[in-house]
């Protein structure tokens, strides 16, 4: 079997700045939408009373991938803590299906996560829009707002139920820290919460606004109520996975928006659907995450290392 590189968390993070997972994900969803990349649908596996598995694959150039990822709402707390999101990615050949690669999924997820927010912020918020609201200042949080601010958007007030959280990343942007309500004042909202509970209401909405709602990401997951989702201009990642494991499931489910309601970003990045239709509405961008975006965000990795811009050590299997 051939040698793999092991790219580690720190070591991705370090070789793929912000400006670089934006243009990656962003080709991804183009990619993507002209059916040159491929993807099944997310699997989960329920661990009753611990969290969840998802298997993602994927299949995009000369690449073949599958993430193996975790989201465990509980581990932090543990005696020992552990993050709440945890995985592997593996990248093969895909002519010869070589393995090529074992790379940290929660890197990977992360860059992907916060990249989103700035590609559809860019197509999505008025182009007047500047000014971020965080909700939720954990890993996903703050690479949102570092994308953000790299795509030229800020200032930010960031908002965390850990005042510490909050504090270290503002101080690391020079933005602020601020409340909920501070938060959802602002032209652009990104809500990274665990989505177990709904952190904004339809009278909260501001006309012009542009929300990109990131933490609710499986099943009997939201951060918004139904009220506030069909009180907005939608938009989502894929239609297929948002529909029964995001932010516009509960309104599904209650039979208040179906597909026709909503429009996927990728349709408005090629240019075959619009985005907003004016500077009043409220749009909303529901990101579930997809493996297209894992596997752009692990190909600049694998890149990276192949360029001698990224260490790791070498297994052979």
């Amino acid at each position: 079997m051939p040698e793999l590189p092991v790219l580690g968390h720190d070591a991705v993070l370090a070789a793929i700045d912000p400006a670089q997972a934006i243009a990656a994900t962003r080709e991804a969803f183009l990619r993507h939408r002209r059916g040159e990349w491929t993807m099944p649908s997310k699997i989960y596996l329920d661990v009753p009373g611990a969290g969840d598995f998802r298997a993602m694959p994927a299949l995009g150039g000369d690449l073949a991938m599958l993430k193996w990822i975790s989201s465990f709402p509980g581990n932090p707390a543990r005696p020992e803590p552990l993050p709440t999101v945890m995985g592997v990615i593996c990248l093969s050949d895909a002519a010869t299906s070589e393995p090529l690669a074992l790379i940290d999924a929660r890197s990977v997820t992360a860059l992907r996560t916060g990249a989103v927010a700035a590609v559809a912020s860019r197509a999505l918020a008025p182009p007047s829009a500047r000014t971020v609201g965080i909700l939720g200042c954990g890993l996903h949080g703050a690479w949102a707002a570092r994308c953000l601010a790299a795509d030229g958007y800020g200032p930010g007030v960031c908002f965390d139920p850990r005042p510490e959280a909050a504090q270290a990343l503002a101080g690391e942007l020079g933005w602020t820290v601020g409340t909920r309500e501070q938060a959802l004042e602002q032209e652009i909202v990104c809500c990274v919460t665990p989505g177990h509970e709904r952190v904004v209401g339809r009278s909260e909405l501001r006309p012009g606004q542009h929300l990109n709602m990131l933490g609710a990401d499986g099943p009997g997951k939201a951060e918004a109520t139904v009220d506030a989702v069909i009180a907005c201009t939608l938009f989502c990642d894929e239609w297929a996975q948002a529909s029964h494991g995001g932010e516009l499931t509960g309104a599904v489910e209650q039979g208040r928006i179906q597909q026709d309601d909503v429009t996927d970003l990728g349709a408005v990045l090629t240019g075959e659907a619009p985005g907003r239709p004016d500077d009043v509405v409220t749009t909303l961008f529901d990101s579930t995450g997809l493996a297209i975006q894992d596997l752009a965000v692990a190909a600049a990795a694998l890149a990276a290392w192949r360029d001698g811009r990224l260490e790791a050590p070498v297994v052979t299997l």
